[in-house]
């Protein structure tokens, strides 16, 4: 298939979308590099956060301190866990440090999806062992087991929602680092190689259905990842990851920042329950108005911008797609949101306001 008729991806893992910067670093990064990490925990860091003198573009906002810590849990024998509310980046934050690290973040599973020992570890290609009986070539490695022989990060998504059994099964791999087949012998002794190590994500807001052991949470360092703390970052967030969504979908769309500014400023305000100037105001229950969910917002804002629209983002658009974010399956939400509307947005100054303002009737409506 030629490269013009090769299909589009819809969307491009980090370490391709980002592949210039990551050679770039690799050609400079003179520090320590641990057994099997493509760059040192210093270039690693820098590529979450950015360092404008070699042109690395900041992909993740959070204190320092937060990166850091969790690329020195990955250099040890401890795993790392992220967890905080929905839509702050967690998955995101795990793909940039395994794009860094091995260079491949692709390497992943969903704790909710996984069932079986098979899914997680290995199974057995039955016509093989039909044929030939239990055999190294009948093995079928799974994510786990791909990890340790090939020394790479497993991604391990919204742990919590992973069986008890298979917790168990991961907390002794984490214990010894090996994967005995016992069907095999000697020969089933898969010992991890250098590099392994498990990044995994928890959501503590919609906690699961299984409680982590205490013998798990010993294994794996937590970090707690919070929402965007600034208004003035999540702008910057919201538009990055917009002009990148955008480019992959060939939307051509004018993105202006008073726009930008309404958008993110509901999100930010409805979920903290506090306005910019100190007010409290109502968080809303059904809904966390994240970071994430003000970026799908608006890149469907663009979408109806580019196909229906003259290729502008409008205000008088936006409480459009704010809507379905906002008002899920409590009904008092809706009334939480008009109120915000008529004590806050009524409030505030500047033409962009008023033309949101003036779309609340869509709240009743929706």
């Amino acid at each position: 298939m030629s490269a013009k008729s090769r299909p589009a991806l819809q969307r491009i893992p980090a370490e391709q979308l980002h592949a210039d910067e990551l050679q770039r670093l690799d050609d400079w990064d003179q520090h320590p590099r641990p057994p099997g990490w493509r760059l040192s925990p210093r270039a690693v860091e820098m590529f979450v956060l950015g360092d404008e003198s070699l042109g690395i573009a900041r992909k993740f906002v959070a204190e320092p301190g937060v990166v850091n810590r969790t690329v020195v849990s990955l250099c040890t024998d401890l795993g790392a866990l992220l967890a905080g509310p929905p839509g702050t980046a967690k998955s995101w934050l795990s793909e940039l440090l395994a794009a860094a690290i091995c260079g491949d973040s692709t390497l992943s599973v969903q704790g909710g999806s996984v069932e079986s020992i098979g899914q997680l570890i290995y199974s057995w290609n039955e016509a093989l062992v039909r044929r030939s009986g239990p055999t190294p070539e009948a093995v079928v490695p799974g994510a786990l087991m791909r990890a340790m022989r090939e020394g790479r990060i497993l991604r391990f998504e919204e742990l919590a929602r992973c069986h008890q059994h298979l917790q168990d099964a991961l907390l002794s791999v984490l214990s010894d680092r090996v994967v005995t087949i016992p069907e095999l012998g000697e020969a089933g002794v898969v010992h991890s190689v250098a590099g392994f190590n498990i990044i995994a994500t928890s959501n503590d807001v919609d906690v699961g259905i299984y409680q982590m052991s205490a013998a798990l949470k010993r294994r794996l360092n937590f970090e707690r990842i919070l929402p965007i703390r600034r208004i003035e970052d999540e702008i910057d967030v919201v538009r990055n990851e917009l002009i990148k969504r955008n480019g992959q979908a060939g939307l051509e769309v004018e993105i202006t920042d008073e726009v930008l500014e309404v958008l993110v400023t509901v999100f930010h305000e409805l979920r903290n329950g506090q306005t910019l100037d100190g007010r409290s105001t109502d968080r809303l229950a059904a809904s966390f108005m994240s970071t994430a969910e003000a970026v799908n917002a608006a890149h469907a804002a663009c979408a109806h911008a580019f196909y229906y629209g003259d290729g502008a983002m409008t205000v008088a658009k936006l409480l459009h797609f704010i809507l379905g974010t906002a008002l899920k399956d409590d009904p008092e939400d809706r009334r939480r949101l008009h109120h915000y509307f008529e004590t806050e947005v009524a409030r505030k100054t500047g033409d962009h306001w008023q033309k949101a303002y003036a779309q609340r009737h869509l709240i009743s409506l929706r």
